[in-house]
């Protein structure tokens, strides 16, 4: 069993209320063990508010704050492993690696168990996070993309945090003559634009021509001023994919499922009329990206909503193109 060590949080960096970016040193005298761009790491902390299951009368199984006989939050240890977004090039030359990650909820607004914890770091005076001194997963390039002439990253929320580490790598890489000959597609969403973490990074290695890649940002809760930026695209990461390879919006052919059914579509159509129409930045094409996404050299990876992964395979199902997503 791998030993646990004690590493220190050494910037923070909240992008909204529930998203942040945190940089993790090791233990004194220790590194980070060597790892590849899509790989994990599993974090703990002593100080988590804990959860108990509660089976409500109709049998459902819930998860509920568990109290001390003060009605206080007992509070213990969790640990959760989280992917890497740091690239493997930054913690050999820094020392740190670095984290994406969301505050979790519950279904009845109990706070994530080691998400809220995370939340609460004070770097240099709470700032210790527990680490497995060991790193790995297979939703790598060399394990899931392996053969593939293009590959389709689709990242929502922190599920951008593979496909990070592995587009700085591949930069990295590129600057010193290493590359693959492999087209790069990133498509990564969030709901608006202050919570598109490493956008502007982004934007700087997809302007810099070292490897061939597209780098596709989007909001699904666009504003007045996202409409006038032509290097934004908007809507949600399954209707931007729908919309390359020409099938209609989820919303849409949800409507027409329930219509099959002979189901009442009131409700399908509420969410229709709330839906965000697809839209890609101004500077690149449908037409350019369905050359670059051939189905029968292309693999998508995609890593984030349940929901949206769900449908994203839908979407490579149909048009045969081979999925892989981040499951552990």
């Amino acid at each position: 069993m791998a030993e646990l060590k004690s590493g220190t949080v050494v910037d923070f960096q909240k992008f909204s209320k529930i998203l942040a970016t945190f940089r993790l040193m090791p233990e004194s005298g220790s590194r980070f063990p060597d790892y590849k761009p899509g790989q994990y790491i599993a974090l703990r902390r002593e100080n988590c508010r804990l959860t108990k299951p509660v089976v409500d009368p109709d049998g459902a199984l819930h998860y509920v704050l568990d109290l001390d006989e003060s009605n206080n939050p007992k509070l213990g240890p969790v640990t959760h492993s989280y992917s890497i977004a740091s690239a493997p090039y930054e913690t050999q030359d820094k020392g740190y690696l670095e984290f994406y990650i969301v505050l979790e909820g519950g279904e009845w607004g109990t706070p994530g168990r080691l998400s809220s914890s995370l939340f609460q770091l004070t770097p240099r005076l709470d700032d210790e996070v527990i680490y497995v001194n060991r790193i790995a997963g297979s939703f790598t390039l060399d394990k899931s993309a392996s053969s593939f002439e293009s590959v389709l990253l689709i990242g929502s929320g922190t599920g951008l945090a593979p496909f990070v580490s592995m587009i700085k790598q591949l930069q990295f890489d590129a600057s010193n003559g290493v590359t693959d000959k492999v087209y790069y597609t990133l498509i990564h969403t969030n709901r608006t634009y202050e919570e598109l973490a490493y956008h502007q990074e982004l934007l700087e290695i997809a302007a810099a021509r070292r490897f061939p890649f597209m780098y596709v940002p989007s909001v699904s809760r666009p504003t007045a001023c996202d409409y006038e930026d032509p290097l934004l695209g908007r809507g949600r990461a399954n209707n931007l994919l729908r919309y390359i390879f020409d099938m209609p919006l989820r919303e849409e052919q949800e409507i027409q499922n329930a219509l099959a059914r002979g189901e009442d579509t009131s409700l399908a159509k509420a969410a229709l009329k709330r839906t965000v129409d697809p839209a890609l930045p101004r500077h690149l094409s449908k037409r350019e990206l369905q050359k670059w996404l051939d189905p029968a050299r292309t693999v998508i990876l995609t890593c984030g909503n349940s929901s949206l992964m769900a449908d994203v395979k839908y979407v490579a199902d149909t048009c045969r193109i081979r999925f892989e997503k981040e499951d552990w």
